[in-house]
């Protein structure tokens, strides 16, 4: 049996719909510009990874080896050994974030956590989820964490295990805590207990591309990362990367005889397609994509930042950010283009996706509603 008339209506609708809110989006975080028509045919499959993608299971209609081959990309470009990490594909930051609090909890039950103000909101989410106790650091006027608060505060509870939430690339402001920085203050103190998990949702896929490159990886002191797929990369569902210590991982892994694999993941069944998805981006963006995405999406930010500033609009941005932060301008032209706004400031993106005729669609709008004022 087919659709009745009117549901069919209704699909073309939303179609139309999603179709013209796509058109102007500048206030988020997800690249567009990605074509997978050629993996429409896996669509018809129920592709399941539950479970370890690292082990086999008797579910074999799955995407597992994709899956590794995804982990072992980022574990490398994150400057991490293949053969001490190990993650899995999620179904977004979030979850990533999770995960990494959850290993650390296992890891020190009576650590406590420290986030920044500025930290994405999953991080207080998590935190009750898993029932840690915490403290909210101070930000800078950048979003970057304040050090030196954090510092004081660490102090104040030295006797407890450290678990540090470094953000690589805030919300609002792209700010990127350096996690070399975090680690040596926790040394320093001869904290001996702790753990630092980098959410860089936003910025880890472009982040090793960037010159000077941010401290934010497994050789800037880190224990977990946890990057979106669908953001820099661009893909039709959201997904994202986690990569853990394999050690760390060890220790809460469990045999589970009905799937006849491992699993330490949080989900347990898992989508088989966002690996396959993310896999074919990898291989066909390369490498030398990854850096020309990176070089494009900095262009673009710059010409925002100074368009803006032309016409005397206080926009700014942190160092080799591609957002932009500036007052927040009419009601009308926040919907418009689907600016994110918070204390009467709003951002721009500039995904790899956005050309620069859009910056100046974008940049005319804001000019009109000037000269109406």
């Amino acid at each position: 049996m087919g659709l009745h008339i009117t549901e069919q209506q209704q699909l073309e609708q939303l179609y139309h719909t999603i179709k013209n809110t796509t058109q102007r989006f500048l206030g988020y975080p997800v690249s567009k510009d990605f074509d997978y028509s050629e993996l429409m045919p896996f669509l018809q499959f129920p592709l399941n990874n539950l479970g370890d993608p690292f082990s086999e299971s008797t579910y074999q209609v799955d995407s597992r080896t994709m899956e590794r081959e995804v982990v072992n990309f980022f574990a490398k470009l994150f400057r991490a050994h293949e053969d001490q990490i190990w993650g899995y594909v999620t179904n977004g930051g979030s979850e990533g974030n999770l995960y990494g609090l959850y290993v650390a909890r296992e890891l020190y039950p009576k650590g406590m956590v420290y986030f920044s103000e500025a930290t994405h909101y999953s991080i207080q989410k998590n935190v009750a989820l898993l029932n840690i106790d915490y403290v909210i650091i101070k930000s800078l006027p950048n979003g970057e964490v304040d050090y030196n608060d954090l510092k004081k505060t660490i102090g104040f509870n030295r006797h407890r295990p450290a678990i540090v939430v470094a953000n690589i690339g805030t919300t609002m402001t792209e700010a990127k805590d350096n996690t070399k920085k975090i680690k040596s203050i926790l040394e320093n103190m001869a904290i001996k207990k702790h753990y630092i998990h980098a959410d860089a949702a936003l910025a880890g896929g472009f982040a090793p591309f960037v010159t000077p490159r941010p401290k934010f990886d497994f050789e800037d002191g880190i224990d977990s990362i946890s990057i979106s797929g669908h953001k820099f990369i661009g893909s039709p569902m959201p997904s994202g990367v986690v990569i853990v210590k394999k050690d760390n991982r060890d220790r809460i892994a469990r045999r589970i005889a009905y799937i006849g694999s491992s699993d330490a993941t949080i989900t347990g069944s898992r989508n088989g397609h966002t690996p396959l998805f993310l896999w074919y981006a990898i291989k066909k963006i390369g490498l030398e994509g990854f850096k020309k995405r990176t070089e494009h999406s900095l262009a673009v930010a710059s010409y925002t930042e100074n368009k803006l500033n032309g016409l005397g609009i206080d926009a700014w941005r942190n160092p080799n950010a591609i957002t932009i932060v500036f007052p927040a301008p009419s009601k009308k032209v926040i919907n418009k283009w689907q600016l994110a706004t918070e204390k009467r400031q709003s951002h721009i993106i500039c995904m790899p996706n956005v050309p620069y005729t859009q910056i100046d669609e974008f940049i005319a709008d804001i000019e009109s509603e000037m000269c109406v004022v």
